[in-house]
């Protein structure tokens, strides 16, 4: 069985599937390199270092998939949305750690590529370990010129003659520093099925590919000029079509020609072979499925490891840990009702019926959602009537992060998925039908996404515009609580219309705001880089 990777705090440590033995564990500094990267072991070591950034607190810790609840189908309790869900990012305790640790990857890759050139060791591990880097490096600028747009790119250490002091690079020239990054370590990758892919939780070369793929995308849909979108939401939960806009520095992009890059280099993923969808939606989220077939790549966990844990099952599954109480973080009715009722994503994927603190066994009476659908929820799965005292919770839980080998905790061991093979799918069919139209290409894979789910098949007839909207809207229902749905509002150019449309949200005794200003379009740049960056050239607009 092919071995796990996993990326410690305080050192990086490689643990293997097929027991739970630790293999290596080592603390390496990254503050000289005159005894470093000596031998294979060492350069391994460095770049596990840049993975372990993920384990920081300006990443997976939390901001990272916090702040992708900025977004109309996100709800929760004003003590933990009340600054980033309720458009103050300013006021989240970690705001300037999400700019610091991208930055700390980077100098990490930067450190890992100018000196791992010099190290002998095998080819093969070489050209990964340099892919990894440059693929790492390349996801930092992409995702840093979603959040914040224009920033400063540093591709080299202040050891090789980088300065501190640096202005912002365009928002064109970040993405081409992404591109390139990917294309390189595309080149240099192996694909997962080769054993020169290294351990799983590992980029490869198709995550490479995938994201290529995804900056053409991301480019396209925000250069797009003059284009509709029609959007379920608002109070009355109705369609509304909106005019997208053109993201601002994404004026100079050729928008068909990337949506036909996207198109192709998605499709190269598609007909490679190398993964395919777990037959049903739940599949994806048992321990069991970790790193198979759907999950192209995913940040690992591990249970009892305080630097390996992360609190998703807390903020999010229906019945929270350590304390009688329910989770901090739900999806919208609006979303909610967005789905067909038979689709597994919240037949299955949402709690219905949960105790309030399962450890109790006291606690006999469940609590049910919807209020509507009473009637099928109050009894179990052979028809026995649940104990049940009448209360309802407006909230619907997702059940996408409930499973761990240790719910009691706080902190537990939930993999976070940053690339599904569904991703893939849908990227494709969005680059297909702005290249081409609704081609039966184009309704095969989303199609292939909404049968699995057990809901219907797209609507036969569409024009551009409504399959448009229709993968749109998929993508949303795909991949609640992903960290998707703020930067897919964002790259159309409707993030304000459609959260403006909604204003307030006021489910039950919680009310969370949704209006939003042009400031909320881009996050406030980090105040120890206001204060130390002389070259900088100031905050982002209204910060």
């Amino acid at each position: 069985m092919k071995k796990i990777f996993l990326f410690g705090i305080a050192a990086f440590v490689l643990l293997s599937t097929s027991c739970k033995k630790v293999l290596t564990e080592q603390t390496y500094s990254f503050l000289s390199t005159e005894n470093f990267y000596k031998t294979a072991d060492d350069a391994t070591a460095a770049v596990n270092g840049i993975y372990n950034t993920f384990w920081g607190w300006g990443l997976m810790k939390q901001p990272y998939w916090l702040t992708g609840l900025d977004c109309d189908h996100a709800m929760g309790a004003d003590w933990f949305l009340g600054n980033i869900g309720a458009g103050n990012p300013q006021a989240f305790w970690g705001i300037n750690n999400i700019w610091s640790d991208h930055y700390l990857m980077i100098s990490r890759a930067n450190s890992v590529l100018e000196n791992i050139v010099g190290t002998p060791m095998d080819q093969d591990l070489k050209n990964r370990l340099m892919g990894e880097a440059y693929f790492l490096r390349g996801w930092s600028y992409f995702d840093l010129v979603r959040i914040y747009g224009a920033v400063p790119v540093h591709l080299k250490t202040v050891a090789s003659g980088d300065q501190p002091n640096m202005p912002k690079s365009s928002v064109a020239e970040v993405f081409n520093v992404a591109i390139d990054d990917f294309k390189k370590a595309e080149s240099l990758l192996y694909p997962a099925s080769d054993s020169r892919s290294g351990e799983k939780g590992r980029v490869t070369k198709d995550v490479a590919s995938a994201f290529l793929a995804k900056a053409y995308l991301t480019m396209a849909s925000g250069s797009l000029k003059g284009a509709s979108i029609t959007i379920r939401g608002g109070q009355d939960n109705a369609q509304y079509t909106y005019t997208k806009s053109v993201v601002a520095g994404y004026e100079g992009f050729d928008s068909k020609s990337y949506f036909d890059s996207a198109r192709m280099k998605s499709l190269q993923i598609l007909t490679d072979g190398q993964y395919s969808l777990f037959p049903n939606f739940m599949d994806i989220w048992s321990i069991a499925n970790r790193n198979q077939k759907e999950h192209m790549w995913e940040i690992q966990a591990q249970t009892g490891n305080a630097n390996l844990e992360t609190n998703l099952f807390y903020y999010f599954n229906a019945a929270m840990p350590d304390r009688s109480g329910v989770a901090a973080t739900w999806m919208t009715d609006n979303h909610y009702n967005d789905y067909e009722h038979d689709d597994d994503r919240v037949l299955k994927g949402v709690a219905h019926q949960y105790i309030v603190d399962y450890r109790q066994p006291q606690y006999t009476n469940y609590i049910l959602y919807p209020e509507q659908d009473t009637a099928l929820y109050k009894t179990d799965g052979s028809g026995n009537t649940y104990m049940w005292n009448g209360t309802y919770y407006d909230r619907a839980y997702s059940n996408k992060y409930s499973y761990v080998n240790d719910p009691g905790p706080s902190n537990s061991d939930n993999f976070f998925p940053m690339l599904r093979y569904a991703e893939i799918m849908l990227m494709y069919a969005e680059a297909e039908n702005e290249v081409n139209g609704p081609t039966a290409d184009a309704y095969r894979y989303v199609d292939s996404i909404r049968l699995r789910s057990h809901a219907s098949a797209t609507p036969l007839g569409l024009n551009q515009e409504q399959l448009r909207s229709f993968i749109f809207e998929e993508r949303g229902r795909e991949f609640t609580f992903e960290a998707q749905r703020r930067y897919d509002l964002l790259r159309w150019g409707v993030y304000l219309p459609v959260m403006n449309q909604i204003g307030v949200v006021i489910q039950g005794n919680d009310r969370l705001t949704k209006v939003r200003s042009s400031r909320n379009l881009l996050f406030p740049i980090s105040t120890d880089e206001i204060n130390t960056n002389t070259a900088l050239g100031g905050n982002n607009p209204g910060w």
